[in-house]
């Protein structure tokens, strides 16, 4: 009886200790940088698991092009202008540069510094969390750094640290923890895994890891035994191969023969077979998929075709036209009666699949700390099959003959006008084809 009320002790003061460690922002300043491994200790054993995070956008959270920018030329001075943003801007840390955050050195130097802040998402800051909340946004996980590493695996050895088993390791909220964002506003700015939480692959228990992180057969380690590891290759927006395809396009005519003087109506149904979150999600204030309809005569002409409108609320947002919007740039860049940039940056009537981010006076913002409301949500849900409807009435010069219309669904990561506004490098607003389809008829006399 005594060992036992010995024992129950311990466990009620490990559980005490467990509950007092802080999370997300509570944890700014707790740690030091040196309370962590470098990354180069985890690669003379596990070579290739970090080969592929050193070229996955974990390690890159801080030092990527485009973040750096958002960050130091857009949020750090809107936070210096308004005080009322300073935790938001801190808090960028508590995700992109997690050392960086527990340390408490934000702002932290920037990239060119080459601090300790560069590890940006680390091998030992992942394998130190020992909890997340059940709520999980906003960084709001338990690290432990120390000896002992935790994963998804039980019963490993290794030579170099002790290995637990954690259940959160098999668990979606896991991942939620970052990729669930709320913002000062209370507006949740990002919500990937509360989106697959809503869908059908949550329901099937097939988890955010099973897609970004496959599984393949080999061994995590030299002296680890052959089994099924992890690749932590993180595949997402930044990787075309992910991007391509996602998306299944089809396209039909209601009729295959039209008179010269006529009208011709088709579809263009476009299905999420693949994300088992909403697509774009994510920086969805950053991210644009539109689809572009063209149709080519048989003398070669190229016609452009806008969409049909549905007339639902909001709609405006998603159809490309010739409007500005991102004005709170204007802010954090110190720029007077700042009028913005073009919204869109794509040809004007097609189809836009997004959710506008709202700024106060109800102008969309790549801002996701200023984001105030948002709007319609047109984006493409996990297994959602989304019909197009266009209507083209023949131009009075049209070739008789054969026409090809053809659908394209393009992706860019950001906004082409504010990636040129903001010089952004272009390989962030490169046009990515995520798929095609096209159908044929006949025009006659």
């Amino acid at each position: 009886m005594k060992t036992f009320i010995v024992s129950l002790s311990l466990i009620l003061s490990a559980t005490v200790l467990a509950a007092e460690i802080p999370a997300g922002e509570h944890a700014l300043g707790t740690r030091k940088y040196g309370d962590f491994e470098k990354p180069e200790a985890c690669k003379s054993c596990h070579t290739a698991i970090y080969r592929q995070w050193e070229q996955a956008m974990m390690s890159q959270a801080y030092t990527h092009h485009w973040d750096e920018i958002e960050y130091w030329d857009l949020a750090v001075p809107h936070s210096e202008k308004d005080p009322f943003f300073k935790d938001a801007a801190d808090g960028c840390n508590g995700c992109h540069a997690p050392l960086a955050y527990l340390a408490g050195d934000v702002p932290p130097p920037r990239p060119s510094e080459n601090s300790r802040a560069n590890e940006s998402v680390s091998c030992d800051l992942c394998h130190s969390i020992t909890s997340v909340a059940s709520d999980p946004v906003n960084f709001n996980w338990v690290a432990e750094p120390g000896r002992t590493k935790y994963g998804a695996k039980e019963g490993l050895a290794s030579p170099h640290h002790i290995t637990e088993y954690r259940d959160i390791y098999t668990q979606s909220e896991y991942c939620g923890s970052c990729h669930n964002e709320m913002n000062p506003f209370g507006i949740m700015v990002k919500s990937t895994q509360i989106e697959w939480t809503e869908g059908p692959y949550a329901k099937e228990g097939v988890p955010c890891f099973v897609c970004h992180m496959p599984k393949a057969p080999g061994r995590s380690a030299p002296m680890a035994e052959e089994g099924m590891v992890a690749q932590h290759v993180f595949l997402g927006a930044h990787n075309e191969a992910k991007l391509k395809s996602a998306i299944e396009l089809s396209i039909h005519p209601d009729e295959r023969e039209v008179p010269y003087d006529g009208t011709l109506r088709f579809q263009v149904e476009l299905f999420n077979a693949k994300a088992g979150h909403k697509v774009p999600t994510g920086s969805v204030e950053d991210r644009i998929m539109w689809l572009d309809v063209r149709a080519v005569a048989e003398d070669g002409r190229e016609y452009h075709l806008p969409v049909d409108l549905k007339g639902f609320d909001g709609e405006e947002f998603t159809v490309a036209a010739d409007e500005l919007a991102y004005v709170d740039m204007g802010v954090p860049l110190g720029l007077k009666d700042f009028k913005g940039v073009q919204r869109d940056g794509v040809p004007v009537g097609n189809r836009i699949f997004r959710m506008p981010y709202l700024d106060e006076n109800g102008v969309m913002t790549i801002q996701q700390w200023n984001t105030r409301s948002l709007g319609v949500d047109y984006r493409i849900a996990p297994r959602e099959t989304k019909i197009e409807h266009f209507t083209w009435s023949m131009p009075d010069d049209i070739a008789f003959g054969f026409v090809t219309v053809t659908a394209r669904l393009y992706y860019q990561k950001l906004v082409k006008p504010v990636a040129d506004f903001l010089n952004v490098p272009e390989d962030e607003s490169e046009r990515i084809l995520i798929n095609e389809a096209s159908t044929t008829i006949e025009v006659y006399d």
